[in-house]
């Protein structure tokens, strides 16, 4: 098998990398895919660095015996902690994602953005850059959701209890005026509709899942590992829990 026709992998937390998978697969239908959660140790956002970098590295390493051409890193919480030890033991390409806060800075006509995260990603330090980086002139909020992932990892996307805690983890950047609002996990997608519902059509609501397609294809044409044929390519679902 050529190097070109190789899967992609894609791994995360959990589920929440199928809305990244989502977004991949419709960019490039052609691609076939390798999907890894590591369920029996989501979520993320409550672990230490150690345990996290020890889970990404390993479970990585497996996408990679698994023959596959690239890697995406489809969890925010897994790239801040390891994104820049694993291309230095990987070849092979690694693409990984951020919270929306640039194109979020940009959208805002009040200045006045938040960003729901993980307890991890909230107070890591690569969502601080991201906003001295690109928050100038922009009041960026930084919001974390204890809870939201596993609600999400058990089937409960929307109802009375995460309505409840949606309501209350965005009613005080709502009030205060905010106009867009980040989803920086992946598994946060999932809840949109609920979001949007709270918000109201005067708030945008921003994730990276495409951004992160268009950079694997970029990343896959400058490498020559593009797949070519025109086919549908297929996907196969892994997780190392139940």
């Amino acid at each position: 098998m050529s190097r070109s026709s190789a899967p992609i992998g894609v791994f995360d937390s959990g589920l929440g990398g199928l809305s990244v998978l989502r977004a991949l697969r419709a960019r490039m239908p052609d691609e076939s895919f390798v999907y890894l959660g590591d369920s029996v140790f989501c979520p993320y956002g409550d672990k230490d660095d150690a345990t996290i970098d020890e889970r990404v590295h390993l479970l990585v390493a497996d996408l990679f015996e698994r023959d596959c051409k690239a890697a995406v890193i489809a969890c925010n919480t897994a790239c801040a902690v390891a994104i820049g030890s694993l291309r230095k033991r990987h070849a092979a390409p690694i693409i990984g994602l951020e919270p929306a806060v640039k194109p979020a800075a940009r959208r805002s006509k009040s200045r006045k953005v938040a960003v729901l995260a993980t307890p991890r990603t909230a107070r890591g330090e690569t969502l601080h850059q991201l906003i001295e980086t690109h928050g100038a002139g922009v009041t960026v909020e930084s919001i974390a959701a204890p809870g939201l992932v596993d609600l999400i990892e058990s089937g409960s996307v929307d109802g009375r209890e995460i309505r409840s805690l949606l309501s209350t983890l965005l009613e005080g950047p709502l009030a205060r005026g905010c106009d867009v609002v980040v989803l920086g996990c992946t598994h946060y997608p999932f809840l949109a509709g609920a979001i949007a519902e709270i918000v109201g059509p005067s708030v945008a609501i921003v994730s990276s899942g495409n951004a992160v397609a268009i950079q694997t294809e970029r990343v896959l044409r400058r490498e020559g590992l593009r797949a070519t044929s025109s086919s549908a390519g297929d996907c196969r679902y892994l997780t190392s829990g139940e």
